[in-house]
This record gives C-alpha cells, structure tokens and sequence, in this order.
C-alpha cells in the first residue's frame, strides 16, 4: 500500500477534490500535524470517525516506525493544517523514510500557498525559488534576503503575522526598490493582496498583523543594484572623514544593505589605515 498525502483546503472547503475526499473516506489512518485540526476539517467534510496519529517535528523520531509499518498493509494518509503536506512541515522527512523503507507514496495535487502568491504575484516565473520562513533575526534575515535576491529569480516566502513587518523592513534594507506581492489569507473571507515595494506594502498592513501569510519578490540583480547605488569606498571615506567611529561606519553601512558588518568593520579599518583619515573629535580606536 502507498502512503498517501492529501493536500487539504486553505480556508475554503470548496477547494477539496473529489479525489481527495475519496482518499480521506477510505482511510485507515490518518497522520496529521495537528489532530485537533484535521479532526475538526474531516467533520466540516462530513467524514466519520478516523484513527488519527500525530505526526510533527518534535515527535518525528519516535512515531515514524509506527507509521510506516502501518502503511505497508493498510491506507494511510498524511495530511497538514492547511494546503500540501511537506511544505515548510516535516512531512518531506516521512515521504524519505518511506522511499528508504520500500514503500510507495502519492501524491494528490491540490492547493498550496507557494504556488497561488507565485501565480497571483504576475512576476516572471520561468525561473522561481520557494526559500521558506526567513531568518528569526534580523542580521540573517537580510543575509538570507541578499543571497536569494541575487540569484535574479522570483523568490517566494512563507511569513508570520508576528515577524511579517520586520521581514519587509529588513527586505527594503536590502533592496528598497524591489517588486514585492503579499498575499494574506489566501482563498479566505478577508483575503488581501497588495502590491508595491517592501515600505509600501507594509504601510498597507493593518495592525495588528492576522492571518496567513506568503509573499513574492519580483527578481531583482541585487548586487548589480548595490553597486549602483552605493560605492562603499567613497562612502566609507566620506564617514572618516566626519571623523566617524569605525565599528559606527560598519553598523550604519550594514543597515544600509552594503554588506556584512565584520566585513564592513575590516573594510572601513583598511580605508582608515590606508588614508590616515578618521582622527576628528569623534574618531575612536578601528
């Protein structure tokens, strides 16, 4: 028997296919992120009564044997909150102890966030990435933007209404100028879509911040661009110059999108030593 995955609606329980509805009525067992929540969408599918078993990051270890023993005589299926499993959840981790273990997986199409804000978005999509969840914190998050932007490809992002405004603060950081689509509660009573750059997409936020969300940034040269707009030399001599402190020039360049802040810092301490200049009143040891 294979192991099933059966990607469940968004928020409109409209967009369950007939086939999904099939798979879900015939099974044995159902593995779920959360069983509070598939039990409650099995009822409002009018599904009776299924063996459910939890299946997420902090029990992974110690149920996937048990699952796949099951699914090796018996239809199992695997399911998520919202959309298709093994997107940002660790479903993809039992679908490789599955293939590692001999036995078969399907997968049902069906909906997925990643790919309504890509297709939504109007962005070229010959070329896209799907990167997840930034970075926590701030200085990653703008590496990891960085890193993403200069591939030149549309990038797509999952966000959480708590970190969604510092994510689009550190993205109009890197690259001010950039394309941005945010779409928040996706197939849903109040979705939004908005369109513009990070700032301005923001501000059309209400607060506090609810619901789902996935955002598309358009693709953007980001090295190119920050050449562009920032010659760090020139800059780096014109701060020393004010007889600013070396470890403020890197912090106040890093904020500014020129690169990492220790290697602004060893930049600006060669420009320093190089020029003899930063020796004002306000200059401190590089």
């Amino acid at each position: 028997m294979p192991l099933l995955l059966v990607p469940t609606p968004l928020g409109n329980l409209g967009d369950i296919t007939l086939r999904a509805l099939e798979t879900l009525r015939g099974a044995e067992l159902v593995v779920a992120e959360d069983t509070r929540v598939a039990r409650k969408l099995l009822s409002a599918l009018g599904i009776g009564p299924k063996d459910l078993w939890s299946y997420r990051e902090q029990n992974a270890l110690s149920v996937t044997a048990g699952i796949l023993e099951r699914a090796a005589t018996q239809r199992v299926v695997l399911v998520c909150d919202a959309g298709m499993p093994g997107i940002s959840d660790p479903g993809s981790e039992l679908v490789a102890a599955a293939h590692e273990a001999g036995i078969a997986v399907e997968v049902l199409p069906g909906p997925s966030a990643a790919i309504g804000v890509a297709v939504l978005s109007g962005f070229p999509l010959r070329r896209f990435a799907f990167e997840g969840f930034p970075p926590r914190t701030s200085a990653q998050r703008r590496a990891s933007f960085r890193g993403a932007l200069d591939a030149d490809r549309t990038t797509i992002w999952y966000e959480s209404p708590q970190r969604i405004t510092a994510a689009l603060a550190d993205l109009d950081a890197v690259a001010p100028d950039a394309k941005v689509f945010l779409l928040r509660e996706y197939t849903k009573r109040f979705e939004q879509q908005l369109h513009g750059n990070a700032r301005e997409v923001a501000a059309a936020l209400e607060l506090p911040v609810r619901g789902e969300i996935a955002f598309a940034v358009a693709p953007y040269a980001y090295a190119q661009a920050a050449a562009v707009a920032i010659d760090v030399d020139q800059r780096i001599d014109a701060l020393l110059r004010e007889g600013r402190p070396v470890a403020h020039i890197a912090k106040l360049l890093a904020d500014e999108g020129a690169g990492e802040r220790h290697e602004l810092y060893a930049r600006a301490s060669a420009r320093k030593r190089a020029t003899g200049m930063g020796t004002g009143p306000r200059a401190e040891e590089a």
